[in-house]
């Protein structure tokens, strides 16, 4: 087409129409190239991305064709075009300073919008953006120096029709697109940029716009009464705890180890007569460590986010999706460190070397009321130091000394590992065991791994114990999720000595057993622990350990140590198990068999009713919980809610220096305990990367994004 022909093009309305769209599309792409950190890896991907503006614009902008008079409609259009381009520009500038995208809490909040869209947050513009907006410039130019003419012929309606429907056809193409290379893109929605990777910035806003409103009519509904079955599930599954472990932590530094896709059979696992995690087995067997052997993850979509809301909060996840991305920016929650800090002044802080905006964790965990969060930012996110998924665990914990050690005593720690995580690859400098042979690569590596991460966590606690934080402390120890999903499941069976021919259900469900331990320097009582318990049972545990009564918090688990412990344990799917039954559907499985039990005892189906009605009636209520935001209608006595303003997690190192100052002689921190003087030289790692580049002193600026930090889809 030469030049004459594409002008009188575009002169016609189809013309006008292709040029506002392409024009649209091409600084879209841009954007997403230049300023949004997305995580694309590999041609499908890409591909993805260069044709994810097209269905929504063309959808959008085809709202114009309909009208039938010619100054309106050219001004619709031009109105559409624009109005994309500034919520284009706007996106940008506040994907800048908070390294997310804006959603409509943000968009239709007085208070986030001021935040957002501040005078410091414009002094963020870039050169750059003139290609944003330069078209804009230009095409209202060539339309008032009549360049570009105005059609009087009217679009008829059913080539209008025909532009909508393809659009809606090309959504739907996009979307089917996405799920396939990442499966349960819209259910589980862990991360924002995920969503805008694959199905661009308006199909996210339009997406989070649905969802809000969904949301905000449920929660529109619901009053205090709604509490009512709540309290009396959770005051009736209540356990008062053994009053000899009550309190036995009472004070003491509570540090939580994340150990990712960890399960409990990799405990004293030995591969070609290797101990797979020779550290983690010693600690397991210690009379110093209380281990649980009938411990289950119990997570859903949500999978890693799922573990932390029931460690932390003491409800479920969501039967669908996260209940971090989906409702943890506005949620009330009454978690582990509000708690802690309210009774007993403790600090709390989690380290990450991932993204903050993963599952939402920079706007939950202020609702927790986290005081302080290190994400990857605050950290050396050289290539090098990078797994899959975020920093490597040994470095994590060796470069989180630095901030760790400046936190006032007695603090609640949180790290979150992330190397053994699928599909379990570990560069060959850090490999110091052998793989499996079954076949299939992520079973094959998933031991490697699984070693690595054990040495990781030997190399913190050598340092806990040279610098003096191991006596003060008790260090808990859990696996979040499934390392190995159930489709995998076949190919390990025979290193289990199992038959991929024979497995069942039962054997899926047993599992999800994971680690679950909790390490208490100076206790000689601990030992291997029987009961059945999940995550959910693990806050009022420890609730109870530290010396704080549990009772008058809304919880949906019960203390392990406590003679009235509930031993059903509920799965997110409605499934359960008890001390002497499986339960997967309709179907009833005898533990100490593991076979089918086809015609059961009247009494024994009572007793698994009662359960399955108790298992239906935990997962109900604990949704209505979350879905309604109830939370909001109950203060316990002595607790004071949670205003997420009052955290910020920029400068944090700064702040923990100005604590420091003010308290002076007052000062708990291993730092000032220390002369302040550092500990970092008291860790001693193997880690290869640390010989080669040291990450030194921090500088608190912006790292990149660690690109594919994905969680497990499986």
């Amino acid at each position: 087409m030469n030049w004459t022909k594409l002008r009188n093009f575009i002169n016609t309305r189809w013309g006008f129409f292709a040029l506002v769209s392409c024009l649209f599309w091409l600084k879209t792409i841009l954007v997403y190239l230049i300023d949004f950190n997305l995580g694309v890896h590999g041609i499908y991907q890409y591909f993805i991305l260069l044709i994810n503006p097209i269905a929504t614009t063309l959808l959008l902008f085809s709202i114009a064709l309909y009208i039938r008079k010619t100054i309106p409609a050219y001004l619709c259009l031009l109105l559409l075009y624009i109005a994309n381009t500034a919520f284009l520009l706007i996106s940008v500038i506040y994907y800048r300073e908070f390294t997310d995208f804006m959603t409509m809490n943000v968009i239709f909040g007085y208070s986030s919008v001021s935040q957002g869209l501040s005078g410091s947050s414009f002094s963020l513009l870039k050169p750059q953006d003139i290609l944003i907006i330069i078209d804009v410039v230009v095409v209202l130019l060539l339309l008032l120096t009549r360049q570009i003419k105005l059609d009087k012929r009217f679009i008829p309606k059913n080539q209008a029709v025909a532009m909508t429907s393809f659009s809606l056809m090309f959504l739907l193409l996009n979307i089917t697109l996405g799920e396939i290379d990442r499966p349960q893109l819209l259910t589980r929605t862990f991360d924002r940029n995920y969503l805008v990777k694959y199905l661009g910035i308006d199909a996210f806003t339009v997406y989070d716009g649905l969802k809000t409103a969904k949301t905000s009519q449920t929660r529109s509904k619901a009053t205090g009464a709604d509490l009512n079955k709540i309290i009396d599930f959770t005051q009736a599954n209540y356990a008062a705890p053994d009053q000899k472990m009550f309190g036995i932590a009472k004070n003491k530094n509570i540090i939580v180890i994340h150990l990712e896709s960890f399960q409990q059979f990799l405990i004293d696992y030995k591969l070609n007569g290797q101990e797979v995690t020779p550290f983690l087995n010693s600690l397991y067997h210690g009379k110093e460590t209380f281990s649980f052997t009938n411990f289950f993850n119990q997570v859903g979509q949500g999978k890693t986010s799922d573990a932390e809301t029931m460690l932390e909060t003491g409800v479920y996840g969501l039967p669908q999706g996260s209940m971090f991305s989906t409702l943890g920016t506005d949620n009330t929650f009454e978690a582990m460190p509000a708690i802690l800090n309210q009774s007993q002044n403790y600090s709390s802080a989690v380290f990450h070397g991932n993204s903050g905006s993963f599952w939402n964790r920079d706007k939950v965990y202020k609702n927790f009321g986290y005081q302080y969060f290190f994400d990857a930012s605050y950290y050396d996110q050289n290539a090098n130091n990078l797994s899959e998924y975020g920093l490597k665990d040994k470095l994590l914990f060796h470069d989180s000394v630095k901030y760790l050690e400046k936190l006032q005593q007695p603090f609640y720690a949180k790290f979150i590992t992330v190397s053994n995580h699928f599909p379990f690859s570990l560069d060959d400098q850090n490999k110091s065991f052998e793989a499996a042979n079954t076949g299939d690569s992520s079973v094959d590596n998933y031991f490697v791994t699984a070693h690595y991460l054990d040495q990781a966590v030997k190399e913190f606690f050598d340092y806990l114990k040279a610098s003096g934080l191991y006596d003060d402390s008790v260090i808990v120890l859990y696996g979040d999720h499934y390392g190995i999903s159930n489709s995998r499941n076949l190919k390990l069976a025979s290193l289990l000595g199992k038959s991929s021919s024979t497995w069942s259900d039962f054997d899926n469900v047993q599992m999800q057993r994971v680690p679950f331990m909790i390490h208490i320097p100076g206790q000689e009582n601990g030992g291997i622990f029987e009961q059945y318990g999940g995550e959910i049972d693990v806050m009022p545990t420890l609730l109870h350990l530290a010396g704080i009564d549990s009772k008058k918090y809304l919880l949906f688990g019960s203390d392990l140590f406590s003679k009235d412990h509930d031993q059903t344990v509920a799965f997110r799917n409605e499934n359960f198990i008890t001390p002497k039954y499986t339960v997967v559907g309709s179907t009833i499985y005898e533990n100490s068999t593991g076979n089918v039990v086809t015609h059961p005892s009247k009494k024994v189906q009572a007793q698994l009713k009662t359960a399955q009605e108790h298992v239906n009636s935990a997962l109900s209520l604990s949704d209505s919980l979350n879905n309604k935001n109830l939370l909001r209608f109950y203060v316990p006595t002595g607790f004071t809610p949670v205003d997420p303003k009052d955290f910020n997690y920029k400068n944090q190192v700064e702040q923990l220096d100005k604590i420091q100052a003010k308290l002076k002689g007052r000062s708990t921190s291993l730092w000032s305990k220390n002369n302040d003087h550092s500990t970092a030289d008291k860790y001693h790692s193997d880690a290869p990367e640390l010989k080669q580049s040291d990450s030194g002193e921090n500088t608190n600026e912006q790292a990149p994004s660690v690109g594919s930090t994905l969680e497990d889809t499986q």
